[in-house]
This record gives C-alpha cells, structure tokens and sequence, in this order.
C-alpha cells in the first residue's frame, strides 16, 4: 500500500470511529471497517441475519426476579393463592407458566386482575429495578449494526421506558405491552405486521418457556436468555441448542 492510500485508509477509519461513537456504539463488535463502512452507508441488511430482534422484557432485559418473587408475595392473601418461600424458588422457574398457576392455585379468570396489579406495584417500586449489565451495551450495538427492536411483554410499557431510560427507549421502534400470559403470538404478529420484516428475518429473545412457545407457533427464530425468570435446563428442554449462556452472545447470533 503506497503512502497516499494508507493516508487514505487512516482518514478514513478515524471517521468511520467518530461516526460510531456518534451512535453510542464501540467498534469492537467483530466487524471490519469496510463491514462498519456500509453499516454507515446505510448497506446493513447484508451484514444482519436477523433485521428484527424483539425482546421480552422481564427476566431478558431486565433483572426482575427477586422484585417478582417478593411481590407475588405481597397480593398472595388479596386473591387467595399460596405464597412462595425462597426455597421453592427452583422449583417454581423449572415450570413453564400453566403449571406454575397451577402450583399457585391461580384460576385463569383471576390472571388479568393479578397482572394488573403486579404492573402497578412495579411502578410504584420502578426506581429499584435495574438492567441486567451488559443489555445498554447490546441495545446499541444491535441498533448501530441496522437491526430493528421491538418489545413485547406483559409489563406495561411505561414501566419499561422508565426502565431503559431516553436514550435506549428511543432506539425501540415497535412496543407491544400489557400482553397476556397467553397471548403473546398476537402481540407477535402485531410486531411482524407493522415492521415488515419476514419471518425468517426475525428473532424473538425471551427467558420463558411461554416465550419459546410463542415463537414456535410465529414461525420465527427463538433466543433463550438463560439468565431470567427459567432455570436454563427447563428452557434448553424446549428450545434446545437455541438459548444464550451470556448477553454478549446475542450479537454474533443476531450479526449472522
């Protein structure tokens, strides 16, 4: 390489890592800077497997199980099911969600009541829940190398924007809040419609066996986060080889 192209190439790079600082993202994310080059020049399907992740929320993003368990704990008497003592804690994440409700002693009819009122005590107590370290880092990676992110969760959707913050908030196009423990695959669907993108471009990352579940039926890839709300064997028993043993592997899945 003569003088004038290796100045060329270091102008070039040094703007190239201004510009992805601009984005809040590290360049280290395993991709050249010809690679980061048309992620700029707005080339970024060809360097993304999958051009819409969407995320669960609780137990994925964010670290909510002790907050969970402790809670549950409090509406326990208002609705009459049984409380959950610490040591039963195994237990209860090695079940998918129908057989937790029956461990509970909670009938279908009493789901949207209880959900509502989890929703309203977390937003009482928002101020204590925090992002799993590492999802900051992700969110911005994934949405710096052109992927598009979507939500969908049971959680309501102010809850989970306070928790993201302004900036990681704004980088989530599509919200799908409020579902229902059991419907999930509409909210899907939602999330597929309004995007555009194919199935088979998209993947949904989530912590529940119900998770997998959902995505099975959609017709679209699946990411166990083995650090929520089930024990990673219960989750490996139905997603198999599919499920994440950190955050950081996430990105290589996702980049293809």
């Amino acid at each position: 390489m003569t003088f004038s192209k290796k100045a060329a190439f270091v102008l070039r790079s040094s703007r190239i890592d201004r510009k992805i600082a601009a984005l809040g993202v590290r360049r280290d994310a395993g991709f050249s800077y010809s690679q980061w080059f048309s992620i700029l020049a707005g080339q970024r399907r060809s360097i993304v497997k999958y051009r819409l992740v969407i995320f669960d929320f609780d137990g994925t993003l964010a670290d909510t199980f002790v907050w969970f368990a402790q809670a549950i704990n409090r509406i326990a008497d208002k609705y009459h099911f049984k409380k959950v003592d610490p040591d039963e804690h195994d237990t209860i994440r090695g079940l998918d969600a129908r057989a937790v409700l029956k461990y509970l002693g909670v009938p279908l009819w009493k789901i949207p009541l209880i959900a509502s009122q989890m929703r309203s005590l977390m937003s009482r107590d928002i101020h204590h829940i925090r992002l799993f370290e590492g999802i900051d880092g992700l969110l911005r990676r994934l949405a710096g190398m052109g992927a598009t992110l979507a939500v969908v969760s049971s959680n309501s959707r102010e809850n989970i924007r306070h928790v993201l913050g302004a900036e990681l908030a704004a980088l989530i196009a599509y919200y799908e809040c409020g579902v229902s423990v059991f419907g999930k695959e509409a909210k899907l669907k939602k999330v597929l419609r309004q995007s555009g993108v194919p199935r088979h471009e998209t993947i949904y990352i989530g912590d529940e066996i119900r998770d997998c579940e959902a995505a099975k039926d959609m017709g679209i890839a699946f990411g166990g986060a083995s650090w929520g709300y089930t024990m990673p064997e219960a989750l490996r028993a139905r997603a198999g080889g599919d499920v994440f043993a950190r955050i950081e592997d996430i990105l290589p899945r996702v980049g293809g």
